[in-house]
């Protein structure tokens, strides 16, 4: 009986173990296994938890004559390792050369399904090495994130650390070549079609196993300096708890959830090796003050008393034909090649957008440095192909993604780019003909049409590919460009035409939406081309610095070249550390070096467009769907900009400076411009905007919903204000300048004389859309008090102390209600503030207030969100 009752709690532990570990699976028979697999699965060669030969003291399998393995049945790819197909297995055969020699492995997702992004997302990067061992051959990862120089006593220390991973382990079915250059074949079919922790993708899936019955290799193809392979993955997820087993119901887009539905999910995987350089370039230090994606490193045989993180930049490897020239050509050209699949009425202006960058070059001292060709046709070129490493190709992608990236692959030693491939998604368009309409579209007769001619689109897609290949170059996005043009130059033809709208393509400022009709800025020059900045940035990461050998010599130099930004401010960088604090630092800004002016242009621009809406989009016997979603992204581009002045409020001005410089990097903005800010926004913002409530529009596209998109649109602008992150600055602030500061106190008082101004006035009627807004104040303050992450610092008191202010005026406003209707709200908002306020009622989690208030402040993805929209909907 006790035995049989220890079976059971056996039974009980084992199961709890499975349910509550990710790492374990019961196969129902009492046997748990480390590694989570689909029922009836092996485990795969050279992985934990493998009974195979070579680890269970069966006898080994011997290595086979080369023509035993590598049949007359085989299909061979040549490259840099031969790679054999026989049936459905796949054989490397690796040369002794290339053993101990690093490549970079590049994972990403071909294909995938709803939930997790788009086709063509990054999974992993990382360095393996294949090195022999007997008769195996182990593919090791290799890390490059702590070095130290070879000669240094410390380095062996620094290798002893960082013993490279073996991934897999695979054994020597047969040896070929012969005794000067002799080769090693291995089967690496499990390496592809079953799951390798290191390139799985059941993280970003949110999976639960992986079914090797429904995942297999697709192909593998060997090219001169690379091997691509691709292979389907069937990943499965049980339901969730009390769920019917199902779909679940109905589902938010997929572009804003994480993670695979229950039931099934099958995706492409495709893996990329490129071997890299034997002879690495000299890396080149990054500077904070100068936009730059970057390698880090922690060098620890450097002579400071401590471990140094070492940054390099990522760039190009470029040397000039003749070193002696100002100008020369390099010795290899980067070099972009259209997709087959592009539109042909489009690839005049991608390559256009390419060779845009070519003038930034010869800042560096190269000429025709980066050219754009088109993709040879199979009969012209049968070798070539776009998943081959030595070809970056600008991807078109049937795609109904309003997106485009540009990712790049680069040695994580040195930072050299290696190959990229910019993808291009086909809808792109429909946000390109959105954005120029809604910003410039007075401006241009031919935007007033819809589809736009293909004059204009195909220079909206330069545009893009331009930005795109900018990344591609090493350039991160720079939110700071446009807020160092003064305002009146944004509106100057002369200006714009030789220095651009903003000084940057790297930077979200999209279409001059500032400039007004009388500034007579020429069409071409309403959109972004490449500017001082660009050109300053190429000059400082590519041009040669003759007698330096190595990245410190360099040093000096660089920071004689980035102090030019002193007097320069449109070659300055964001700052670091700065995002969310300088209102200087926005995305989809024009002319923010002064934004409540600018704004004040823009709403000018915007009920102009709102003038020109229904006309554009009527056709005649279509619906209306144009309209409905113009009309919403009207209103988030009204939003967008009253985000810009918003972000005032508790800002500091900001410039990345370094050791020998003048001045702080930190100054807070003045407390005549936040009070003016506030101000704006109280008469721009939170007074009902009547020029967006138009009848005409509205009867055309739903019966219901104008007060809650105008709702909506205002609980963004107020949620922003009312950021706990904000506040505090401005506690600080008043802490650290009382004298000079805006203080919070005086914040939220402006801030309730606008958001609740018919409190103060004699006969007090509140309409519907400010009863909203009204609303829409307390809910957000309950939040901060209440909800589960609520305020414990100074918004606590602060708040507490305006509701009590509100509750009160509003209780005082009773018997001067000018209707029923105000006279109810009333009541309510002071009954509202009483149960925030007493601690009897139930605490607010704050949740729903998170999302209906968010939406001004989100982080954006480098490589996948580059042109992110803001749509305003019921």
């Amino acid at each position: 009986m006790h035995s049989l009752t220890r079976l059971r709690w056996a039974g009980v532990l084992l199961l709890i173990a499975v349910v509550t570990s990710p790492d374990l699976v019961w196969d129902g028979s009492g046997t748990a296994y480390a590694f989570q697999e689909e029922e009836g699965d092996e485990p795969q060669e050279g992985q934990r938890g493998s009974r195979g030969r070579r680890g269970g003291g069966e006898e080994e399998e011997k290595i086979k004559p080369y023509g035993e393995v590598i049949t007359d049945k085989a299909e061979t790819d040549e490259g840099i390792f031969k790679v054999h197909k026989i049936e459905d297995k796949y054989y490397y055969e690796i040369p002794r050369s290339e053993m101990g020699k690093d490549f970079l492995w590049v994972t990403t997702i071909a294909k995938t399904t709803l939930g997790v992004g788009y086709g063509g997302q990054r999974l992993d990067n990382r360095v393996v090495r294949w090195e022999r061992r007997g008769d195996q051959i182990l593919l090791r990862d290799v890390e490059y994130d702590i070095v130290a120089d070879p000669g240094h006593p410390i380095a062996l220390a620094v290798e002893a650390a960082n013993n490279p991973a073996i991934i897999q382990a695979f054994a020597v079915k047969a040896e070929g070549g012969d005794d000067s250059s002799p080769t090693a074949v291995i089967e690496v079919t499990p390496l592809f079609s079953r799951e390798v922790q290191e390139f799985s993708a059941r993280s970003r899936l949110q999976a639960r196993n992986m079914d090797r019955g429904r995942s297999f290799v697709d192909r593998i193809d060997s090219f001169p300096t690379n091997i691509e392979a691709r292979a389907t993955h069937t990943y499965t997820k049980p339901p969730e708890s009390g769920g019917s087993g199902g779909r679940r119901g109905p589902q938010p887009s997929s572009r804003f959830r994480r993670g695979m539905d229950p039931g099934s999910a099958t995706v492409q995987i495709h893996s990329s090796m490129v071997k890299l350089p034997e002879d690495p370039m000299m890396p080149r230090l990054h500077d904070e003050r100068v936009g730059y994606f970057s390698v880090r490193q922690t060098d620890y045989s450097r002579p400071e008393h401590k471990a140094v993180e070492r940054r390099y930049i990522t760039r190009w490897r470029l040397q000039k034909k003749d070193p002696s020239a100002e100008l020369s050509e390099p010795l290899e050209p980067i070099v972009y090649w259209v997709d087959p699949a592009t539109p042909p009425q489009w690839i005049p202006y991608v390559k256009r957008g390419v060779e845009k960058w070519q003038a930034a070059f010869e800042e560096a001292g190269f000429k025709n440095a980066i050219i754009c060709k088109e993709a040879p046709a199979p009969e012209e070129d049968p070798e070539w192909h776009p998943e081959d490493a030595r070809y970056s190709v600008i991807r078109w992608l049937p795609s109904d993604i309003e997106n485009a990236s540009g990712p790049h692959v680069h040695d994580p030693r040195t930072g050299q780019i290696l190959e990229t491939d910019i993808q291009f998604y086909h809808n792109v368009q429909n946000l390109l003909r959105s954005w120029y309409f809604l910003q410039v579209g007075h401006l241009d007769e031919r935007a007033q049409q819809f589809p736009f001619p293909d004059e204009l689109m195909g220079v909206l897609l330069e545009y893009v590919v331009a930005h795109e290949v900018g990344h591609t170059l090493g350039f991160p996005h720079n939110m700071k460009a446009s807020s160092t043009y003064p305002l009146e130059k944004v509106r100057d033809p002369e200006w714009v035409r030789t220095m651009s709208h903003t000084p940057t393509l790297m930077d979200y400022s999209r279409f001059n939406y500032v400039a007004q009709p009388e500034d007579g800025i020429p069409i071409e020059d309403l959109i972004p081309k490449i500017g001082p900045y660009d050109k300053w940035a190429v000059m400082w990461g590519y041009k040669p610095i003759p007698g330096a050998s190595t990245p410190d010599e360099e040093k000096a130099v660089l920071d004689e070249w980035a102090r030019a930004q002193d007097d320069k401010p449109w070659l300055r960088f964001s700052t670091d550390g700065s995002q969310g604090s300088d209102p200087g630092e926005l995305t989809e800004a024009v002319g923010d070096a002064d934004a409540v002016a600018a704004s004040e242009l823009g709403l000018k621009n915007l009920q102009r467009v709102a003038d020109m809406l229904l006309d554009v989009t009527t056709q005649e016997g279509e619906n209306w769907d144009d309209l409905d979603e113009l009309y919403g992204r009207l209103l988030g581009q009204w939003v967008r900009e009253m985000g810009h002045v918003a972000a005032l409020v508790g800002g500091f001005d900001s410039q990345q400076i370094h050791g020998g410089q003048q001045g702080v990097r930190f100054q807070p903005v003045s407390r005549e411009r936040q009070s003016e800010a506030v101000g704006f926004l109280n008469e721009n913002a939170f007074v009902t905007p009547q020029w967006l409530i138009r009848k005409e529009i509205l009867r055309r596209i739903e019966p219901a919903g104008v007060l809650e998109r105008v709702g909506s649109a205002q609980r963004r602008v107020l949620g922003s204000l009312l950021s706990s992150n904000r506040f505090n600055r401005l506690v600080e602030q008043e802490a650290l300048d009382p004298s000079v500061a805006y203080q919070p106190a005086q914040f939220l008082d402006d801030l309730r004389r606008g958001v609740f101004s018919e409190l103060y006035q004699q006969s007090v009627q509140v309409d519907a859309y400010r009863r909203n807004l009204q609303r829409a104040y307390l809910e957000l303050a309950d939040s901060r008090l209440n909800g589960s992450d609520g305020a414990d610092d100074d918004m606590r008191p602060f708040l507490r102390g305006e509701l009590m202010e509100i509750s009160s005026r509003a209780e005082n406003s009773l018997s001067r209600a000018a209707d029923t209707a105000s006279r109810y709200h009333l009541q309510d908002v002071h009954d509202r503030i009483e149960r925030i306020l007493d601690p009897r009622f139930p605490s607010s989690d704050g949740s729903d207030a998170a999302g209906r208030f968010g939406g001004l402040d989100e982080q954006l993805d480098e490589e996948t969100s580059c042109w992110p929209d803001l749509v305003i909907r019921p």
